[in-house]
């Protein structure tokens, strides 16, 4: 699609002018070359879609997450690593143009009906570029027009929260009401149900922000947002056409969604669809399997616990769940774990032959090795090579949206319970509490995770919406709406090890696969892994530790602390930023 409109940037270019928000636009190509007709309109809209994330932000977009463990501490988690000139994101680019279409698309040649439609959708960019700036910033200025240098607002401070988030609401209503494509199979473009899908994924958020994050006072309008996060989900799960994927059943529907070459439109709402006529592709592979590139993210254990047993009792009231080996943890479980990271049945196939693949130690410092975005052929584990569609949005958000947002307003029925949560749960082979509400909290999730949740049903969703949306990059939003940001500071813990020196064969195929030491052997098993578990490595604290020093959960990193402050809700204003403007003010604590 993209080189079909090649033709029409220098037209743009011309049109808009300079990309600083500090520069005026020169007009130096006819407006009515664009804003003259609809396929000029459709043409210009274009260019919206360079603001949407690439595949790569979003397979890498959990890399900062609660249950990531990675090969570094993140700065931003170390005391006195991050600061306001470490700070990115301040960027206005996008914004102008989308103003500056909104400003010129008048021309009374094109039906209002058309026009309309075109505003919608970049009304809908224009939610979606200040949502992020509020997600990471709080306050930011509120520009609804194509600024130049003689425009004050270039030079003024930040607009309340409230201010942008009500402005946010009202494009997002614009863009629901206007934009008249309703279906594409594509999935590559913005519709309706992709509107009132991403109206329900903010309106959530900042009903659950201001409820949880009570410094602010806005707790008062927490239901507004709640209510319309519920009925903009409920638009899309009535009038959207959409449906769980079911196809392959519990062992693969879930997985498929993500390594599928193109989206599976039952599900799938957007994707970053790669094209390798066009030479568009991903690295999802190299990510996630190199031993070199990328943080080498794997789950935690605390993590992996939260996954049900197959009848829905958590696996965290069996008696044994804390010394339970690897090979045997999965088994039982909930089919989405065994479609997320590697377990004793997964394949790679090398070279045309298929062989097992129990976690690779140069990759995965906990053993939970993810497989959710990677494809199963090692030729695509080199360099930008993935082929497969990376989703934005998927229907299954929009039921944990609506579930979430009933449970919050205390109005979740039965009824709405057995269309979500039971939903997704019976997707993945879970056959037990499908249709009823729960009544009873499980301690682990409560204790370890939510421990101000009392309502069943609320933990519940909350579990539902970890597991379901892993490595989508939703986590940390999730852990700032909530006001969890402690969860950061959880160990980095992995597999359990019964003892030092004896081989473990990770998926049962008859080859032992890995052994903890402390002392290395002279005498060494052929394709084993050695992990060097012992206290120091020449002189250095070791940072690959057994929780009991000779056995117990595998831990990583636990001599770097990871220390969570309350200003970290917020990003920093960026130092250059605010010195170019010194009204900008600076958040909290920064």
């Amino acid at each position: 699609m993209k080189t079909y409109y090649l033709w029409i940037l220098p037209v743009l270019l011309c049109l808009t002018g300079c990309t600083e928000l500090d520069q005026a636009p020169e007009a130096t190509g006819s407006k009515n070359a664009v804003f003259g007709s609809e396929k000029g309109l459709e043409l210009y809209s274009v260019s919206f879609y360079d603001n949407l994330p690439s595949a790569g932000d979003i397979h890498q977009s959990d890399a900062m997450a609660d249950y990531s463990a990675r090969t570094q501490v993140p700065d931003f988690l170390r005391e006195g690593a991050y600061g306001p000139r470490q700070s990115s994101g301040w960027s206005w680019t996008a914004l102008r143009n989308i103003n500056y279409f909104i400003a010129n698309n008048t021309n009374p040649a094109v039906p209002a009906d058309i026009r309309k439609h075109y505003n919608g959708i970049a009304r809908f960019f224009r939610a979606w570029f200040y949502y992020d700036k509020v997600k990471r910033f709080g306050d930011v200025p509120w520009i609804n027009r194509p600024p130049d240098v003689t425009d004050g607002a270039l030079f003024r401070g930040r607009d309340p929260r409230t201010l942008v988030m009500d402005s946010v609401l009202a494009d997002l209503n614009y863009a629901c009401a206007n934009i008249r494509t309703t279906n594409d199979n594509t999935r590559s473009l913005i519709t309706k149900y992709v509107a009132y899908g991403f109206k329900s994924r903010v309106c959530l958020f900042e009903g659950t922000f201001r409820k949880y994050q009570t410094a602010y006072n806005l707790s008062g309008s927490s239901e507004k947002w709640l209510t319309e996060a519920a009925e903009a989900a409920d638009k899309v799960m009535k009038e959207g056409g959409f449906s769980l994927n079911e196809a392959g059943g519990p062992e693969k529907s879930y997985r498929q969604l993500f390594i599928n070459k193109t989206p599976v439109t039952s599900e799938i709402m957007l994707a970053a669809v790669a094209d390798p006529a066009l030479s568009i592709f991903n690295d999802a592979n190299w990510w996630w399997t190199s031993a070199t590139y990328g943080p080498r993210v794997s789950l935690t254990r605390t993590f992996v616990n939260t996954y049900l047993n197959l009848d829905g009792t958590p696996f965290t009231g069996r008696p044994e769940y804390e010394t339970l080996s690897f090979m045997n943890e999965a088994k039982g479980r909930d089919k989405r774990l065994q479609q997320t990271i590697r377990t004793g049945s997964y394949t790679r196939i090398n070279g045309g032959t298929v062989e097992p693949a129990p976690p690779v130690f140069s990759y995965t410092y906990t053993g939970y090795m993810p497989i959710k975005w990677s494809l199963d052929d090692t030729y695509y584990d080199g360099g930008n090579r993935n082929d497969n569609s990376i989703s934005m949005m998927r229907y299954a958000e929009i039921l944990l949206n609506y579930a979430e947002a009933k449970a919050e307003l205390k109005t979740l029925t039965e009824a709405d319970w057995a269309k979500t949560i039971g939903a997704l749960r019976k997707r993945a082979g879970i056959t037990g509490g499908l249709t009823a509400k729960p009544t009873v909290v499980d301690p682990y999730l409560q204790t370890t995770y939510f421990p101000g949740i009392t309502d069943p049903s609320l933990l519940e969703i909350r579990r539902e919406r970890g597991i379901e949306l892993v490595f989508e990059g939703f986590r940390f939003s999730d852990i700032i709406r909530w006001k969890r940001g402690e969860l950061m500071e959880q160990t980095w813990n992995g597999l359990y090890v019964p003892a030092l020196d004896t081989p473990l064969d990770l998926n049962e195929d008859g080859k032992n696969d890995v052994v903890f030491y402390k002392v290395k052997s002279a005498a060494q098993l052929p394709g084993v892994t050695y992990i060097n578990v012992a206290e120091t490595i020449n002189g250095l604290p070791n940072p690959q530790r057994l929780e009991h020093d000779t056995y117990g959960e595998l831990t990583w990193l636990t001599n770097i602390p990871r220390k969570w402050n309350e200003k970290y809700y917020l990003y920093p204003i960026p130092e250059s930023d605010r010195l170019l403007n010194p009204a900008l003010g600076q958040n909290p604590g920064w």
